[in-house]
């Protein structure tokens, strides 16, 4: 057996299921369009209005929190798994790597990023 074909039977399953859900969305789906359906909406602006709001600064500081977390997570995880492995040169690495994301999280927290008003 190939060892290639699990990977290319994967992927053409979920290509099927992806087109498969498109087609049928648009066959099962809800036909119904009205005038505020058709309006341009974007960010929740009205159109017309001379000067839109701006966004809050703190929907971009929550992503880019979360998005540090995940790369934390990535690199913990493995080390966690294997950490008797590395032993102390690994865990002498990791606190160094630890260390930068603390002082930014403290950073953060003093800030008041972490509050949601």
């Amino acid at each position: 057996m190939n060892p290639w074909l699990p990977i290319v039977v994967l992927g053409a399953l979920a290509a099927g299921f992806a087109t498969v859900s498109v087609v049928a969305g648009r066959f099962l789906g809800p036909h119904r369009t009205s005038g505020p359906g058709l309006d341009p909406y974007e960010c929740g602006v009205q159109p017309g209005r001379s000067r839109p709001r701006r966004f809050p600064i703190r929907f971009y500081v929550t992503a880019m929190l979360f998005i540090l977390l995940d790369v934390d997570i990535v690199f913990l995880y493995p080390w966690a798994v294997n950490s008797r492995a590395f032993g102390v040169f690994g865990l002498v690495e990791m606190g160094l790597f630890m260390v930068p994301v603390l002082v930014a999280y403290a950073y953060v927290w003093r800030r008041g990023g972490l509050e949601w008003d």
